[in-house]
């Protein structure tokens, strides 16, 4: 019999780490080997991290960028475990830092971990790819609870670079992230981003096609974090398979390079 994959939980006292460690506590494919939160954090069964480190086959982290990264840095300088990132609002020195412990190890990063997303981001390419630039503004609305503290959200970004994708130009080059006072007629072929915060929302997403005279939009909306749960699994599962790299969700669900 297989023995279970043994995962360890970063972020632990977060609302995403008590939802992993519902999620893998209920999932007879995995073991739940140890919970992590920030330096000097004691109680609720929670151990040091390079005690879970040494315990895990994965580790499942949805904390912030700097941790993220610095994780990344100690599990590289192990040589394991794999990682499963799903922190978001990421620098470039801290993108770096984790594409160099992907040298070391196998680590998936995503912005979202919803299946239903990735699946959008496949479409969002096709339409930006068929809708020209000359015929079709490109508009993407995210909504999230008032804690929230990045923004535009990693999973807005993330179809935004699916969008740019779509029109072979790099997305640095095309977004447009704010608007404010006098700005003048939109630029044909930027890819613009609003924001909402309040309230409890889980999380939603929009990408608006506007021609003159019609507008496409595909639209997702997230019902609780369970659904990121359930894709963070998968991608625990998938990567303490994986060579070293990085890898994204949509490799996860075979849907090509993220």
């Amino acid at each position: 019999m297989q023995q279970p994959l043994r995962i360890a939980i970063a972020g632990a006292l977060g609302r995403m780490g008590r939802q992993m460690a519902e999620a893998v506590q209920a999932d007879p494919r995995l073991e739940l080997v140890a919970r992590f939160h920030r330096p000097g954090s004691t109680g609720d069964g929670l151990v040091a991290r390079d005690e879970a480190l040494a315990r895990a086959d994965v580790v499942v982290d949805f904390t912030t960028p700097a941790a993220s990264a610095e994780l990344a840095r100690a599990c590289a300088a192990r040589g394991g475990p794999a990682l499963v990132i799903g922190s978001t609002g990421f620098d470039a020195a801290e993108l770096e830092a984790i594409a160099a412990a992907a040298t070391k190890i196998a680590i998936v990063r995503s912005g979202s971990y919803s299946l239903g997303l990735n699946m959008l981001t496949g479409l969002v390419e096709r339409a930006a790819w068929a809708l020209g630039r000359d015929d079709c503004d490109i508009e993407i609305l995210e909504a999230h609870h008032r804690f929230k503290v990045d923004a535009p959200s990693g999973t807005a970004l993330m179809l935004g670079e699916a969008a740019a994708r779509g029109r072979g130009v790099s997305l640095d080059d095309v977004a447009r992230r704010a608007r404010d006072g006098v700005t003048g007629p939109r630029p044909r072929g930027g890819i613009g981003f609003a924001v909402l915060r309040g309230g409890s929302i889980v999380g939603e997403h929009s990408v608006s096609f506007l021609a003159e005279g019609e507008r496409l939009t595909f639209s997702h909306a997230a019902g609780d974090r369970s659904m990121f749960a359930r894709g963070a699994i998968a991608a625990a599962l998938w990567v303490a398979g994986q060579p070293l790299g990085e890898y994204g969700m949509r490799d996860v669900l075979g849907l090509g390079a993220q």
